[in-house]
């Protein structure tokens, strides 16, 4: 039985695609001891039109499948970041008037959209088109991704709520009435991103689990209920040195995520592995588990990433194992993202 493969979300853009990602944005790298200085917030209104965005998200699913992704991603083309593209579908969060905050664990500092009346959907649906506009260019089945409460709450400020667990619990309901539509839609592979598990285990285990689940309350039994909680971007590529989260996190949240609803459990292994005992916590779920540096230039070998699996199956079922890049590939230009992904799907061949 060969290894399933997937990518995480971010894909690098075209020269025609003028929304950068948020790690093209970094505009002060700070000293070692202080958080670099991002500029997260900006306009996509009238930069890119829907051709554009449909052609970028169609060669970003064609790479994917060209290099062996048995499930791939949109690319997350549409997006300026992973979060603020899906916070300016809520009411509730002023995107005018931003606030100043430190955040990720002190790594960073921004001005952020503020958050100062209740969050609610704003009424109309877009994930759905995303997701018929990224089915469209292929049979494989297109995997869509969302931020999760925990992560926006931390890359927005808050002035109304003063209470994280409210907060959290209406943002997920948010969420959640976007992703229904994703589902009804025929997507069956849905991913809330949740890094800032592994940065505040205490929240995460406090709220932060019910909240994911609420995220995907009433969705159908043949849809995956997909998290990823990776440990954290550098602010610029082949940066050894930045700032991770805690390894011993995914340890402590193991079981509880094991414990949900949650289907499939993403984890970054590649940059930094882990003590393989974590897969044997996860008694039910499926993990997908990093096998490629997304920070890093260098590209793995077949066999250095076929041997980290093989060890993992030492851990784990074979059919509740997938492979991936630790991360989205947002950092890497097109040629070295192919190159890895080419490795990956080719070392999960040889595992059978």
């Amino acid at each position: 039985m060969n290894i399933k493969t997937t990518c995480i979300g971010a894909y690098p853009r075209p020269d025609y695609i003028s929304v950068t990602h948020w790690s093209e944005a970094d505009v002060s790298a700070g000293g070692e001891s202080e958080p670099r200085t991002f500029s997260y917030v900006t306009s996509t209104a009238d930069q890119d039109t829907t051709e554009s965005l449909d052609r970028a998200t169609r060669q970003a699913i064609e790479d994917q499948v060209a290099c062996g992704i048995d499930i791939p991603t949109d690319g997350e083309q549409r997006r300026e970041n992973y979060i603020h593209y899906h916070c300016r579908h809520f009411d509730g969060i002023d995107f005018e008037n931003l606030t100043s905050k430190v955040h990720r664990n002190g790594a960073a500092v921004a001005d952020l959209p503020t958050i100062s009346a209740k969050v609610l959907p704003d009424g109309d649906h877009f994930l759905d088109r995303d997701f018929r506009s990224a089915q469209a260019c292929t049979d494989k089945p297109v995997k869509i991704t969302v931020p999760g409460p925990i992560t926006i709450m931390d890359t927005t400020t808050d002035a109304f709520y003063k209470n994280d667990r409210q907060l959290a619990f209406d943002l997920a309901d948010a969420l959640n009435f976007e992703i229904r539509a994703l589902a009804e839609a025929g997507c069956k592979h849905i991913q809330v991103d949740e890094p800032l598990f592994a940065r505040n285990v205490e929240m995460a285990l406090d709220f932060g689990v019910e909240c994911l689940e609420r995220c995907f309350d009433g969705l159908p039994d043949d849809v995956q209920r997909i998290m990823h909680m990776c440990c954290g971007y550098p602010g610029r590529l082949d940066d050894e040195n930045y700032q991770k989260a805690d390894p011993d996190s995914y340890h402590r949240l193991a079981r509880s995520l094991d414990d949900s609803c949650i289907d499939q459990i993403s984890i970054e292994d590649a940059h930094r592995h882990n003590n393989l005992k974590l897969l044997e916590q996860f008694v039910k779920s499926t993990v997908i588990f990093g096998s490629v540096a997304i920070a890093s230039s260098r590209i793995e070998t077949v066999d250095e990433i076929a041997d980290r699996l093989r060890e993992a199956l030492q851990h784990i079922d074979a059919h509740r194992l997938v492979a991936a890049p630790d991360c989205g590939l947002m950092m890497l230009d097109r040629e070295l993202a192919m190159k890895k992904m080419r490795k990956l799907s080719a070392a999960a061949r040889e595992i059978s």
